[in-house]
């Protein structure tokens, strides 16, 4: 029982993590004058490359087995995670950056649900609440969404929260494989895919290739690897919860770097996220004490 408790507090430190690297992405965007295309092949690349290296650094031959022995559950998790990458440039540009957000918030309720179908894990009252107050905080960042004629951007998003949603439970449900040999596969995955669309490749700068390093680095495998090894210590719903920290950290680095102050409307938005998944988190902890 105590060990189960300190991984659920690992889990939870992984994922939360996961969402302040996660949170960097528009920071990193800013700096880079290209198309998503070309910033999602070279980010891919510099990430997955930086994954292998870590396994390779910390298990030798056997993380070069892992990568090329891959089980069909790391396959399908790899396929998961890069559709939604692949899917979230789109959607960007199809429709607005309010629906995009809206929708992914949703991410908690979906991953809820898959969970409770595929594993029976019944998602806690405690954390459904939290979810629906996180919800109504992005809500409150991003303004009045509103659903035009932009069916196919919206289409994308939809299909990139149904995709996290289901790698997330897919996490969960393989606790013992090693998933962060899928994390290299779906940059690597998301890399090829983009070649045909990516305009500037070749174009990239020295110092450009720079920050696309760090992006791919930081961002992007830090954030996956952490949020796969935190997702498999945690309830389903409970990670996609804490992931959602991504939204109102966003404008936080956008201050830090380019001095813009956040609005009124993204501090009291942002104010609702993180009280709802502390919220959850103090009441996991209170519950485990209890349980004592």
């Amino acid at each position: 029982m105590a060990e189960m408790r300190s991984q659920q507090r690992l889990g939870i430190a992984l994922v939360v993590a996961a969402a302040v690297a996660w949170s960097t992405a528009p920071f990193f965007t800013r700096l880079l004058p290209y198309d998503s295309w070309t910033i999602l092949f070279w980010r891919g690349l510099f990430a997955g490359g930086m994954i292998v290296a870590i396994m390779l650094m910390l298990q030798g031959r056997a993380g070069l087995r892992d990568l090329t022995r891959m089980s069909k559950s790391g396959w399908l998790v790899a396929s998961l995670s890069a559709s939604a990458m692949i899917a979230f440039i789109p959607s960007l540009q199809l429709t607005s950056v309010s629906n995009v957000a809206i929708i992914i918030a949703t991410g908690p309720f979906v991953t809820a649900a898959l969970a409770w179908v595929w594993l029976r894990e019944v998602p806690h009252l405690r954390t459904m609440i939290a979810s629906v107050v996180a919800l109504c905080g992005v809500a409150v960042i991003v303004g009045s969404a509103r659903l035009g004629s932009d069916i196919l951007g919206v289409a994308l998003a939809c299909f990139m929260t149904l995709a996290i949603a289901a790698m997330t439970v897919l996490l969960r449900q393989h606790k013992n494989t090693s998933m962060v040999a899928a994390a290299a596969l779906s940059n690597i995955l998301g890399s090829i895919v983009s070649i045909p669309f990516a305009r500037d490749i070749a174009g990239v700068t020295g110092a450009d290739i720079l920050i696309l390093a760090m992006f791919g680095c930081f961002q992007v495998s830090l954030g996956l690897t952490l949020f796969f090894l935190g997702s498999r210590l945690l309830p389903s719903g409970q990670a996609a919860l804490i992931s959602t920290l991504e939204t109102p950290l966003m404008p936080f680095w956008i201050w830090v770097g380019f001095g813009e102050v956040p609005t009124l409307r993204v501090l009291l938005g942002g104010a609702l996220v993180m009280g709802a998944v502390l919220a959850d988190i103090i009441g996991d902890i209170r519950t485990q004490r209890k349980s004592n």
